[in-house]
């Protein structure tokens, strides 16, 4: 079943030629055509053709203004994206912070406004839905000088990535119909992903630092937990949706009173201020940030150990925060692994912002995945 309007984020590098050199403009850029048949092993004449392609729909301009003096003739004239003629719309609903972005075709954000969740869950959940997408659609407004291409909603709990609907326990959202709220709102085609794959699905579309071949793990924790596998240049969804690791068997130390808990029932800051309570201490004490610290490597370790990735990035407040940063995690990660081949932990690209981030590469991944049809208003093909 589908909903009108709402279109299932691909979440993916995309396959055709439009979508390889527009690719390539976004991390070269200025990149000459000679470049991105060079970036993109295609043919000058398959290059030329989606040049002029995506020239004409808008999405990449000609600069000859950064043309250096030995560039003679068109195919040296730099291209870049046009940033200036597009704009997506996007929210993540997390369970502390909300934040609504409008940010460029290239990922960058133009303006962003967060709201305290807790405001939202004192507010009955349809209207809690619809005053979030009036509020973004507000936000579109203020740039009536770009064309809205696409929207995009993450959010934690249950997403049915073809209808929009989605459930946040948190909130107490039961079968709420964000993405069809949200094309009403704002009349444009929309996306609805789970947080913690649009936040690993940031990384592989808005950086230029992951592979488009082998495995990643993408792992977030902060007050909720989750993880995402990226394969060959693709997020991984699951037909019945994103699995949970909020319940994975952890040796909790201070952080509770029971020998094993679930992950996330000590991660988070209740957990933390409980055990700094009971221990007498403050919550930023170093045997509080330590244990935590620890759970998390091992958790990470036993996730490393099934899947055995080629790359383990970790994003939230619950990695960052220790004073030492991720070394304590990678030291616990490194006494746990079962797998001889050493592996490097690194942290997201996007540090604090990776929510807004998530958000914004699930409006553009469509973008990313098809270029012309976005534009053209043909994507998806049926």
């Amino acid at each position: 079943m589908t909903i009108s309007g709402v279109v299932a984020a691909p979440l993916r590098f995309g396959t055709g030629p439009a979508a390889a050199v527009l690719g390539a403009v976004r991390v070269a850029a200025p990149a000459t055509r000679d470049q991105l048949v060079a970036d993109t092993g295609l043919s000058a004449a398959t290059v030329n053709r989606q040049v002029n392609a995506l020239l004409e729909a808008g999405l990449v301009t000609e600069r000859p203004d950064l043309l250096g003096h030995s560039g003679v003739g068109r195919p040296k004239v730099p291209l870049t994206l046009d940033r200036d003629r597009f704009c997506v719309a996007g929210m993540h609903v997390g369970a502390r912070r909300t934040a609504l972005v409008i940010a460029d075709i290239g990922g960058r954000t133009l303006y962003s406004h967060a709201i305290r969740t807790k405001e939202l869950a004192a507010t009955d959940a349809s209207a809690a839905v619809d005053r979030l997408c009036e509020l973004l659609a507000e936000l579109a407004g203020r740039f009536s000088g770009r064309q809205v291409l696409w929207a995009g909603a993450a959010l934690g709990g249950v997403v049915d990535d073809h209808t929009g609907v989605v459930d946040h326990p948190i909130l107490n959202w039961d079968r709420q119909p964000l993405g069809q709220r949200l094309h009403e709102a704002l009349g444009v085609r929309v996306s609805v992903s789970e947080h913690v794959q649009a936040m690993a699905a940031a990384e592989l579309l808005m950086t230029s630092t992951m592979e488009r071949t082998g495995s990643s793990l993408f792992f977030y924790a902060r007050e909720t937990v989750g993880m995402a596998l990226i394969i060959d240049g693709e997020v991984h969804q699951p037909a019945h949706g994103a699995g949970t690791i909020a319940g994975l068997p952890v040796r909790p130390g201070v952080l509770d009173e029971q020998p094993v808990a679930g992950l996330q029932s000590v991660i988070g800051t209740a957990a933390t201020k409980a055990a700094a309570a009971r221990l007498g201490v403050a919550a930023s004490a170093g045997v509080v940030a330590d244990d935590r610290a620890r759970v998390l490597g091992e958790a990470v370790a036993a996730m490393r150990d099934v899947l055995n990735p080629d790359e383990i990035v970790v994003a939230g407040d619950a990695f960052s925060a220790h004073p030492h940063g991720l070394e304590p995690v990678q030291a616990a990660f490194d006494a746990t692994t079962l797998l001889p081949q050493p592996l490097e932990i690194v942290p997201t690209s996007f540090g604090v912002q990776v929510p807004d981030a998530a958000a914004i590469a699930v409006a553009l991944s469509a973008v990313y995945a098809d270029p012309l049809g976005v534009v053209c208003g043909t994507y998806p093909r049926s």
